[in-house]
C-alpha cells in the first residue's frame, strides 16, 4: 500500500492530498529514509512523521484497504 494512502487509512494524517504533500515536503521517514507518496509500507516498517509541533514514530502492524473508524488505531503502534 502507498504511504500516503496508508496513513490516511491510519487516521493519522485525515486527508490522502495532504500526507502526499507532507511526504513530498521531506517530513514523512520511511525506514529512516526521505519518502516518497507512492513508496510501499509493509508490516514492520518504522514510519516518522514530522508535525509542525512535533513528530511521531509509528510501527506499521497490519495494512488494510478498507477501515473503520474505530479500527484505525489497530493498524499502528507508536513508539517512544
Amino acid at each position: 500500500m502507498r504511504i500516503d494512502k496508508f496513513l490516511k487509512n491510519a487516521r493519522i494524517i485525515k486527508r490522502r492530498t495532504v500526507a502526499k504533500e507532507a511526504c513530498e515536503g521531506g517530513r514523512v521517514l520511511l525506514n529512516g529514509k526521505m519518502a516518497k507518496p507512492g513508496d510501499q509500507v509493509k508490516i514492520g516498517d518504522i514510519v516518522e512523521i514530522n508535525f509542525g509541533t512535533g513528530a511521531m514514530k509509528i510501527e506499521v502492524l497490519e495494512v488494510k484497504d478498507n477501515v473503520k473508524k474505530d479500527e484505525a488505531e489497530k493498524l499502528y503502534r507508536t513508539i517512544d
